[in-house]
């Protein structure tokens, strides 16, 4: 059974949270516990459960929702397409590479996993995306 928590009792929690995940010392069942600085980046994860609302019916939330900061500002994406995929990709400034480009590879372990350590994400072109695999190897996984 789930059960209503209000908005102070959440935002204290969360303040602690924050607190403790930059190295200060909290209160926690009434002992004061030290807190520790970690070098990444730490993440929350809230789930929300909504009563008498089945989602395969309703369909009454629609939208979306713009984040106060970027969560990943430099993400590298590489684009892998036709010659009209990679023209679109030059005039918008993103990297690109055609099926000629990806044919010098020849699977060559070291180049694909250069390739791979190069970008964070790869956008494929729908004509492509069965033939990476055949054109780099296993070497993308």
């Amino acid at each position: 059974k789930m059960a209503k928590v209000n908005q102070a009792t959440l935002t204290e929690a969360l303040e602690k949270i924050m607190a403790f995940s930059n190295g200060e010392e909290i209160e926690r069942n009434g002992e004061t516990v030290q807190g520790k600085k970690r070098n990444f980046t730490e993440t929350i994860d809230l789930q929300v459960t909504l009563k008498n609302y089945d989602p395969r019916k309703d369909k009454r939330f629609a939208g979306s929702f713009k984040l106060p900061t970027v969560p990943r500002p430099n993400l590298k994406v590489c684009v892998l397409g036709s010659a009209a995929h990679c023209e679109q990709a030059k005039d918008l400034g993103f990297p690109h590479m055609s099926v000629d480009d990806l044919k010098k590879l020849n699977k060559n372990k070291k180049l694909v996993k250069k390739l791979a350590g190069r970008y964070d994400a790869f956008v494929a072109s729908q004509t492509l995306i069965k033939q990476i695999p055949r054109l780099l190897g296993p070497g993308l996984n």
